[in-house]
Order: C-alpha cells, then sequence, then structure tokens
C-alpha cells in the first residue's frame, strides 16, 4: 500500500465504528473504558494475562462494584464484548488500549515491566494498519523511548504502518458524577497522523477530546494533575499537625475558606494517601528530574508529608488509649475502612494497610470492617493478616478497645458507632454531626 493508505483505511473504519477495539488490562481502567467504546457502538476485546480475571467476565461476573454484572452478562452474550488471556489475538484489534499498572520499585523508581511485557506482546501481534494507544499513567517521554523502540522491532514504520498515541486515564472510582466517557480525554501523538486517529477514535466515546503538540506533553498533562493533588494534600496534612497543637480544628477551617468564591480549592487531611495514582505518579516525575540532575524539593517534601501520616495517626491511637490506662500491644484495635477512599472497592496503595502493618508491629489484635471488600487481599508492598470483614454489632464495637476511622463509607451509621464503642479515632472527619459520646472521639 502506498503511503497514507493505512491511515485512510483505519479512518474510515473508526468513523464507521467498524473497528475493534482491543483494551489491555481489565482493571479499574481498563474495564470502565470498555464500556465507553462498547456504549459507544464498537465491539471490544478485553485482554487480560489474569485467568481468573477473564473467566469471571466470560461468566457475566464483575469484580468493580460500579460495573454491574448485568451489564457484563448482557454485553459479553451479544458479543460487544470478548474478554481474553491470548494475547496472540491482539492482531484482530484495529486499535490496541494500554491500561496496565506502572508501580514503584522498592527504591521509589519507575516500574515499567507491566508496560515492557505488553509492548513486547503487541510487537508479535503487531500489523500494518493498528493504532496503540498508552493510558497507563508515566513519566514524559515514555511512549516515545520506551514503548515506540520495542513496537519498531517488529520492522514496521510508525506514522506510516502502524500509529501511536499516549491518552492517560482520568478514571476516579467512586465518582458518580463522571465515568470514563463523561470526563474529557487528553490525546498527544507520536506524529500528526497517529494524533488525528487517535483524537478521532476517542471523539466516539467520551465527551471531548483535547489534542496536544506531543505524546511528552499528554504524559506531562497526568503527572501535573496529580502532583497538583499530592501538594496540596500534603499542605492540609501539615496544617493539621500545626493546628492541632494550637486547638484549632483543621476541618472547620477547611469548610470556612471554602466559602470564598474564588482563590481556593478545598483539599482534606487523611491518614495518608491511596489509590495507584496520587502516592505514586510524582515520584514519576522526582526521578525524571534526578535523570537530568535537577532537584524536585517540593514535590519530594509532600511526599515526605503524606508518607509519614500514617505513623502520625498510630501516635494519636498509641496516646488515646494512654488516656484510658492501655498499651496498644494486646488492645484489639478495629480498622473501619480499608478501600483507598470512600464508597468504593478498591484497596490499591491504601493507608489502611500502612496503619494495620504498624499497629501489629506494636502488638494490636487487629480486625476491620469494610462494607466493599469482605476479605483482606494480599498487598505486594504489606504484611498484614488474612482477615475477613466484621460485622458492626453492638457485642463487636463493645469488645474493641479502640475503633479506628480510616475510610468514611456513607454506609456507616456513625451515631451507632459512635454510641457503642469504648473509644473512637477519626482520621476523617466523619465523627462531626454525632452528637451523643462526644467525648470518646480523638481526632486524629
Amino acid at each position: 500500500m502506498t503511503s497514507g493508505s493505512h491511515q485512510r483505511m483505519l479512518a474510515d473504519s473508526v468513523r464507521t465504528k467498524a473497528a475493534r477495539v482491543g483494551i489491555v488490562g481489565l482493571g479499574y481502567v481498563g474495564l470502565p473504558l470498555a464500556k465507553a467504546f462498547i456504549e459507544a457502538g464498537f465491539a471490544t476485546i478485553g485482554f487480560d494475562v489474569d485467568q481468573e480475571k477473564v473467566e469471571r467476565l466470560l461468566a457475566g461476573e464483575s469484580y468493580i462494584k460500579h460495573l454491574s454484572a448485568e451489564w457484563i452478562a448482557s454485553r459479553v452474550a451479544d458479543g460487544k464484548f470478548d474478554p481474553t488471556a491470548d494475547m496472540t489475538r491482539l492482531a484482530e484489534a484495529d486499535v490496541i488500549l494500554i491500561c496496565v499498572p506502572t508501580p514503584l520499585t522498592g527504591s521509589r523508581d519507575p516500574d515499567l515491566t507491566y508496560v515492557e511485557a505488553t509492548a513486547k506482546q503487541i510487537t508479535a501481534a503487531l500489523r500494518p494498519g493498528q493504532l496503540v494507544v498508552l493510558e497507563s499513567t508515566t513519566y514524559p517521554g515514555t511512549t516515545r523511548d520506551v514503548l515506540l523502540p520495542i513496537l519498531a522491532e517488529s520492522g514496521l514504520t510508525v506514522g506510516e504502518d502502524f500509529f501511536l498515541a499516549y491518552s492517560p486515564e482520568r478514571e476516579d472510582p467512586g465518582n458518580a458524577d463522571y465515568s470514563a466517557s463523561s470526563i474529557p480525554k487528553v490525546v498527544g501523538g507520536m506524529d500528526a497522523a497517529s494524533l488525528e486517529l487517535a483524537a478521532m477514535l476517542y471523539g466516539h466515546a467520551v465527551v471531548e477530546t483535547i489534542p496536544v503538540s506531543s505524546c511528552e506533553v499528554a504524559e506531562a498533562c497526568k503527572i501535573l494533575e496529580n502532583t497538583y493533588r499530592s501538594v496540596n494534600i500534603a499542605m492540609v496534612n501539615e496544617l493539621k499537625l500545626l493546628f492541632q497543637r494550637l486547638g484549632i480544628d483543621i476541618w472547620e477551617v477547611i469548610d470556612a475558606a471554602k466559602t470564598k468564591p474564588f482563590g481556593f480549592q478545598a483539599f482534606y487531611p487523611g491518614p495518608g494517601l491511596g489509590g495507584h495514582c496520587i502516592p505514586i505518579d510524582p515520584f514519576y516525575l522526582s526521578w525524571l528530574a534526578r535523570q537530568h540532575e535537577m532537584p524536585t524539593r517540593f514535590i519530594e517534601l509532600a511526599g515526605e508529608i503524606n508518607t509519614s501520616m500514617p505513623t502520625y495517626v498510630v501516635s494519636r491511637v498509641a496516646e488515646a488509649l494512654n488516656d484510658i490506662g492501655k498499651p496498644v500491644r494486646g488492645s484489639r484495635i478495629s480498622i473501619l475502612g480499608v478501600a483507598y477512599k470512600k464508597d468504593v472497592d478498591d484497596p490499591r496503595e491504601s493507608p489502611s494497610f500502612k496503619l494495620m502493618e504498624l499497629l501489629q508491629e506494636r502488638g494490636a489484635l487487629l480486625s476491620y470492617n469494610d462494607p466493599h471488600i469482605p476479605e483482606l487481599p494480599t498487598m505486594r508492598h504489606f504484611d498484614v493478616p488474612r482477615l475477613a470483614s466484621e460485622d458492626l454489632t453492638t457485642d463487636y464495637l463493645g469488645q474493641q478497645d479502640c475503633v479506628l476511622i480510616a475510610t468514611d463509607h456513607t454506609a456507616y451509621d456513625w451515631d451507632f458507632i459512635v454510641q457503642r464503642s469504648p473509644l473512637v479515632i477519626d482520621t476523617r472527619n466523619a465523627t462531626n454531626s454525632v452528637t451523643e459520646g462526644r467525648e470518646k472521639i480523638y481526632k486524629a
């Protein structure tokens, strides 16, 4: 074919929605993205190396709370959604979207193992006329310097034979106002043809596309979004410690400040950062800065403050128990909430696991409740006991020496919990409206 033929054919296929979309990684990003494309009218193949996930989807089951089993079962049944662990089928997709994890190593360097492995699998199946888009959060330069060289091993030429772009995921689990299809999508292409095709593709599935001049700009955009949040959360966490020393309620201060209709956005303190993005992404940027021999003191300081919060919370637990004549060792402590934020079933990087680890080291007898997570999953970075969620009965709460609120799920009845617990440590201001038993509440 002549130069430009592959672009025209793929553009026609995307325009008519005849193109088959392949999504690699069926987690909290990939599965909602698959829904967005299926609802837009594209037949979608879902790829995941976890055979158990694939089998659950084929059986019409959902492992993500905000995607119903009924929807999955109906889309599998009508052939619009085809989950598989067979990576040789990547050749069947006209578009391949990469939604795999990008964690940190133990030394807080970027770990692109999953991206590189996926790229090699795509390279083995890559054919002319395909568009590849990386969605995984990473540092600026990854698409060009890591992904492209691997794909080029196929012998195909980017911008002519195949097309390559970057579009950062912006999924917010548990947010009822914004789903994958209703969040604007930033798109950067390796070349003009790749950008045009990627923007056209996402234009069918999301409310708005924002084309930018390069993959690097799109990559930097996502890092900026999450570093902004990390730094501001660190600021209010630090102010929380100061204001507590001064006898000032940080939550009341924030409520007062956010009445200003301009120049202020409310961020809230907590027991630490959780989720896949905010605890991780800023370190990608600081790592990149080190490669260029530049300091990122602001980002590093924010990371230090946020990662220190679980230790602060445990110190508050020890103080509160000490006030009633009990040591941490041997005390029964219940953790309320192990999801990283309220009303989701996602435990990734949740500060609750660090809290458990620290309390366990001090000899506490731990249990937990989370209406969204019935059993504690095995966590890569934390040594925590394998426990099942306990029922919040009067007897259970009364048997605890301390109840630690780590995640403020809407399902919790705070009046009931406070009245029936001997001691409550509140890291989320969840008990603010409780009137009876306030003498038992410690803010942390």
